[in-house]
């Protein structure tokens, strides 16, 4: 996986990618637009966070590198790469039930909360990338 030297980029095959966790300072990217949507995009070593048309997409700690990412009604699906295990939040729909799938391992059932957030771990290196994938239930 190669860092996104432009924070934020589309791909060819209709998602986006994001980030870049080798960034020593907060850098940030306003008013990227995405299938009739505005992107914000803030990434550096210790945090990345993507926010649509204002509303919270994606965050995590420390800074990641997303790959392919997509959302639906369904749920959402990404490639995550990241110098250290990470913790990463998604805004999704609002108490709602989500199984997560680790490079394809169940990892369980979870509920967002009122807010709409959901929280999961993934253990990352500066050699490896994960499959996320939560499925609306």
């Amino acid at each position: 996986m190669s860092i996104i030297k432009e924070l934020i980029r589309t791909e060819d095959n209709g998602t986006i990618s994001f980030g870049n966790y080798e960034l020593t300072e907060k850098s940030k990217l306003d008013n990227y637009e995405f299938d009739g949507d505005m992107y914000k995009i803030k990434t550096f070593r210790e945090i990345t966070k993507l926010e649509r048309n204002g509303l919270f997409v994606y965050e995590s700690v420390p800074g990641t590198v997303v790959e392919d990412f997509t959302e639906s009604e369904a749920g959402v699906d990404f490639l995550v790469e990241g110098w250290e295990d990470a913790q990463i939040t998604l805004g999704l729909e609002a108490d709602t039930e989500y199984e997560v799938l680790v490079d394809d391992e169940n990892i369980g059932e979870m509920k967002t909360n009122l807010g709409g957030k959901l929280s999961l771990s993934v253990e990352l290196s500066n050699t490896s990338r994960v499959k996320v994938k939560v499925i609306r239930l």
